[in-house]
């Protein structure tokens, strides 16, 4: 988009019990970047064109109607609310949205917003994104969307939706870079403090999704051995011998009660042992790695960026709680990796847009 352009008009959608974030997050990081290049004309707008009630009971104002904006927008974005089925049911708002997405260059999501598209049979056949917690919900809500639970965002043609809250920022960081190139969208990234492309997923910020409760009791009892005691030497064929059944039949009980083998789980286990592990204590990361199962160092590392999406000693700097002495430690850690995703530019982009 040259210099000369009109502005880029940004629509944001918003209504009550929005999310505060998922609205403020992507508009300052593209009003930030009208100090870097960009040219963004950013409004929000409402179905009424009244305020709207947050989710924290902020109220936010908002600059008119869905139906008072130009005949052509650039990005409409759409912000979610916690409990998503109280948007959709809103007529009004998701008619109004598949509306203006007909006259968008693009559309975007933050978080729970993916309902509202998928509602408006925007994600039919389009792979998409959404807070962790609720990709599950999304997926059977509308079966005709291909939901990936991880990604940061996902792009599908000329629609992206995001993961949760915040990462409403990096997609609005990768809409600038989209526009106006890496340098504009790192100097915004350096001015807001954030990471300019976010290393890993949503996973490394996610409770472990448990399997289903078993019902066999020879399922039962393997999964009630190796949580007890994930360092133990746990094989199929152990837990096989436990439950007292054959290793063939002891997989298919383990796919049909929880979806795992039985070595997925047992690995799943560990990983969140030595999750604990690492968040909770100094040990080195080959002791880690012993007490939680793993064997070797590298066998933990390859679980945890197959997982994860970062290696064990970054997911130690970033989720391990700290005192007042270590702060400082930890702070210059984090800075120092800030810096060096600041230098991915394109190609540290490239992994996030799905």
């Amino acid at each position: 988009m040259s210099g000369a352009a009109r502005p880029h008009l940004v629509a944001v959608v918003a209504f009550d019990g929005v999310q505060l974030l998922d609205v403020t997050g992507p508009a300052e990081v593209f009003t930030t970047a009208n100090g870097h290049g960009g040219r963004y004309d950013v409004r929000i707008v409402s179905v009424t064109g009244q305020d709207v009630r947050t989710s924290g009971g902020i109220r936010l104002g908002v600059d008119g109607t869905l139906g008072g904006l130009p005949g052509r927008l650039g990005t409409l974005l759409v912000p979610g609310r916690r409990d998503w089925q109280r948007a959709v049911d809103d007529d009004a708002l998701t008619s109004g949205v598949r509306d203006l997405a007909g006259r968008s260059r693009r559309v975007a999501s933050v978080c729970a917003g993916a309902f509202v598209l998928a509602e408006a049979g925007l994600l039919n056949g389009r792979r998409a994104a959404t807070h962790w917690r609720l990709a599950g919900e999304l997926s059977t809500a509308y079966p005709a969307v291909k939901v990936e639970s991880d990604p940061l965002f996902v792009r599908d043609g000329h629609v992206i939706t995001s993961a949760g809250i915040t990462a409403g920022m990096d997609l609005a960081l990768a809409l600038v870079e989209e526009d106006h190139g890496a340098g504009p969208a790192r100097d915004t990234a350096r001015e807001l403090v954030v990471f300019m492309a976010r290393p890993g997923g949503q996973s490394q910020f996610s409770a472990r999704l448990r399997p289903r409760e078993a019902e066999h009791p020879a399922v039962r009892a393997a999964m009630d051995a190796v949580s007890a005691d994930p360092g133990g030497a746990h094989t199929p064929v152990t837990l096989a011998r436990l439950g007292k059944v054959s290793v063939r039949h002891l997989s298919r009980l383990f796919r049909g009660e929880t979806g795992l083998s039985p070595a997925q789980y047992i690995e799943s286990v560990r990983l969140e042992a030595a999750q604990a592990l690492l968040t909770s204590g100094t040990g080195p990361i080959e002791a880690v790695a012993d007490e939680a199962g793993f064997g070797s160092a590298e066998t933990m590392r390859r679980a945890f960026q197959q997982t994860l999406g970062l290696s064990p000693t970054h997911y130690r700097a970033r989720f391990r709680t700290t005192t007042t002495t270590t702060t400082t430690t930890t702070a210059t850690a984090t800075t120092a990796a800030a810096a060096d995703t600041f230098e991915l530019g394109d190609e540290g982009r490239t992994d996030h847009l799905g």
